[in-house]
């Protein structure tokens, strides 16, 4: 089977009840979550989760292990606020950090990937927004979009993390350039892009389910995986996953050049250098791939190629749908193409060109639609085609085989290794050089000053290229400390996430019992049930059975027990003197059994089942949303504990495991109170509907469970206020008669 995009639950069910399923991660992490939204187990897609084969292991498990996936819904946040402080940010003056004291409105540190203001910028902006304290309690939604405006503006920039596409912001994948269409930052950073790019705020989202990649590819009894870059993360695969790294021998002996790294001063040096390389390829018929780390870099250097008259092809984030055709001609004689890492993974540039698709393109010239050709049509095509690219394929070894270039060093080696890769493939010529400066990104960052003093040691001029060992191991070193700050970042999200992880799985078992096992009055109704349960905690907060029955606070009993389980305690002759509160508790209860088994009589048993059931799964639903949002709120302020010298983790795991009690809790409150509080619509003349009592809860008519479930599902959350004809008296005050005994000894008795 094979899961698409577009399918629905009947299609996805068939594709996982085959032996093998394909699917991309996204999908099959989504299915999980989905199934675990559902009402019926018949409509649930995946089977379980058994064996696991993840092609480019290290792409999802490692690259893509830090981004969680959320089923969301909108929330009714405004989203002017975001306009309203993206219009100062440009007003700030950037400052610098300097022995600890900051200078400027704000100040930015991209190693780190943090932009804070300093406390004149918080001063400036109080005064720009009109507000008196940005740190005020009824300020604070205002301070984090500022916050948010401030990252959009440094950290974050058009044709690197992000592209503008028919007024949308659509994320660029760090790792392999493609368009992350639907994805979007949280935490309010994808509205702070949208206002500073001035497109229209999508609102925020509230999360409705979420599960970590990590955690979802956890889930598997066993997992494997291959890929060509694993050897440099052997060590995370082993600590997170519990995976050894095997390296497999090459098929063909390795016969790829390997070149060292050429760095120059400052980018113009290196843009020059660069594009003479390319011309200087495409003159003898070598074809050349060009690797870029952005959009706006690989659009520089087609603006270049194109000043010196040198025909090439652009590959990137705004150009994808054309990739087929432009890798199938990337291996042509004297071919140019430049590429965003999307051309870096899975992708064999044959040397001379794809026959296959070339037969395609002869196809069209000759105005026959390739997917209505016949086979003879096909054949003869393709026959011509082979002739021409057997003999483009010895010029192009002959020239030296794919060339490639890279033109920055990417964050992980991996991703410089998968490069590199696509020259040399299966005994193929080939060969690669890296083109550096000191205002890359990766080297001003993290390498700038020490490399620096190590070129000006080495002699290094303005406009001379270096080429150097030396140098070239300081950039790795300075790649391997990237490469242990993300590790130890996807590290600290797994283990926050390993404690929501635990809640998950109850959560989740808790709702496949539901769907499991229809049949939950033992677990509602038992003896040891959760309405039981509800009860004896009442009686024992309210009726102490140590304490003097005078002290017993019977009206808050009464009040509690009514909003609860619909029970008039005083209506029902409940009698609370002379008596023991484990008699109340039991008289109470015996009436509570009757009351449902005559509710329970009227439904239907079946019925009453299904409905059980369904409330059941709506309020469990229901918490867990409010409760991710209060996860989220914990998690953004818990790392305020480290000031009080106190372990933000440890924090955590006590604050979410009393959040996650207290949903528990109110999930049992909530569903009894639902289901005691079921109104049943009869039948009955007016006359008779006016004699009983008004309904307290929103009437349910039998039109199908789900509606039932909302009704009852919406008013969960209410407790009405109980009205009389006459003040209530409390059993311990003064009877009203004018005797001077205590009600509960008087005309209470």
């Amino acid at each position: 089977g094979c899961i698409q995009n577009d399918m629905d639950d009947f299609e996805r069910q068939a594709a996982y009840a085959a032996d093998i399923t394909y699917g991309t991660n996204n999908e099959f992490g989504f299915d999980y979550l989905r199934d675990n939204m559902k009402f019926d187990l018949a409509t649930c897609s995946q089977r379980g989760h058994y064996f696991a084969v993840v092609d480019e292991v290290d792409s999802i498990l490692i690259d893509e292990a830090r981004t969680p996936l959320i089923i969301s819904g909108a929330s009714d946040e405004a989203t002017d606020k975001y306009y309203k402080a993206d219009a100062i940010i440009p007003q700030l003056k950037r400052g610098e950090e300097k022995d600890k004291v900051k200078t400027g409105d704000y100040v930015v540190d991209e190693k780190q990937h943090t932009a804070v203001l300093t406390e004149d910028g918080v001063d400036r902006a109080e005064r720009l927004l009109g507000v008196g304290n940005l740190y005020d309690p009824m300020n604070m939604e205002m301070l984090h979009c500022v916050e948010q405006a401030l990252k959009a503006h440094t950290l974050y920039r058009l044709d690197h993390q992000y592209v503008v596409q028919e007024g949308e912001v659509i994320i660029v994948d760090d790792f392999t350039g493609r368009l992350m269409k639907g994805r979007r930052w949280s935490d309010g950073l994808h509205q702070a892009v949208e206002a500073k790019e001035g497109v229209k705020i999508e609102k925020e989202n509230q999360t409705l389910a979420t599960i970590t990649l990590q955690n979802y590819f956890r889930l598997y009894e066993k997992l494997s995986g291959m890929t060509g870059t694993a050897e440099t993360e052997a060590g995370e695969f082993h600590s997170t996953y519990k995976l050894d790294v095997i390296v497999i021998p090459t098929n063909q002996p390795m016969v790829r050049k390997d070149h060292s790294d050429i760095i120059y001063r400052t980018l113009p040096e290196k843009w020059d250098a660069v594009v003479e390389q390319i011309k200087e390829c495409h003159e003898k018929g070598q074809p050349t791939l060009v690797g870029t780390v952005s959009v706006e870099n690989s659009e520089l250097i087609a603006r270049r190629l194109q000043k010196v008259g040198v025909p090439h092809n652009v590959l990137n984030a705004k150009y994808h749908e054309r990739e087929a055709e432009i890798v199938a001609q990337a291996g042509r004689k004297g071919a140019v193409t430049i590429a965003t890492n999307m051309a870096g993974r899975g992708t064999d540039i044959l040397l001379g060109g794809n026959p296959e698709f070339l037969a395609r393109e002869l196809l069209k010239k000759q105005e026959v639609d390739p997917d209505e050709a016949t086979d003879e049509q096909f054949e003869e095509a393709l026959a011509e085609t082979k002739h021409v690219v057997e003999a483009e394929h010895k010029e192009v070894v002959g020239a030296g085989g794919l060339h490639i270039i890279g033109t920055e060093r990417h964050e992980s080696r991996r991703i410089d290794n998968q490069l590199r890769g696509r020259a040399g493939r299966q005994g193929d010529p080939g060969s690669t050089r890296f083109f550096l400066s000191l205002e890359d990104d990766l080297m001003r960052i993290f390498a700038g000053d020490r490399v620096k003093a190590l070129m000006q040691r080495l002699g290094m001029e303005e406009g001379v290229a270096i080429e150097s060992k030396m140098v070239s191991k300081r950039i790795e070193g300075a790649q391997k400390s990237v490469e242990g700050r993300n590790f130890e970042s996807r590290k600290h999200l797994l283990e926050y996430d390993d404690v929501m992880n635990k809640q998950r799985e109850t959560i989740y078992g808790l709702r496949r019992q539901l769907m499991e096992q229809p049949d939950q009055r033992d677990y509602l109704l038992g003896e040891t049930g959760v309405a039981r349960d509800l009860l004896s905690d009442l009686t024992k907060q309210y009726l102490n059975p140590e304490a003097d029955p005078e002290d017993w606070d019977v009206d808050n009993y009464v009040i509690q027990v009514q909003a609860i389980y619909d029970f008039d305690a005083d209506e029902e002759g409940i009698d609370f003197n002379n008596t023991t509160s484990e008699n109340v508790d039991r008289n109470i209860w015996d009436k509570l059994k009757a009351k449902y088994a005559e509710k329970e009589q009227q439904i239907g048993v079946e019925a009453m089942r299904t409905y059980e059931r369904i409330i059941m799964l709506n309020i469990i639903d229901a918490q867990w949303k409010d409760h991710l949002l209060s996860i989220d709120h914990l998690k953004q302020g818990i790392g305020l504990v480290g000031y009080g010298q106190k372990d933000p983790l440890v924090e955590y795991k006590k604050q979410s495991f009393d959040l996650f009690q207290e949903m528990l809790d109110r999930i049992d409150q909530t569903t009894i109170r639902s289901l005691f509080n079921l109104q049943i619509v009869t039948e009955q003349p007016p006359e008779v509907l006016q004699q009983r009592r008004a309904p307290r809860r929103t009437a349910l008519n039998f039109t199908g469970p789900n509606q039932g479930a909302a009704a009852a599902g919406e008013e969960a959350g209410k407790i009405k206020t109980i009205t009389r004809d006459q003040p209530k008296v409390g059993r311990n005050e003064l009877c009203p008669c004018g005797s001077g005994k205590k009600y509960k000894k008087c005309c209470g008795a």
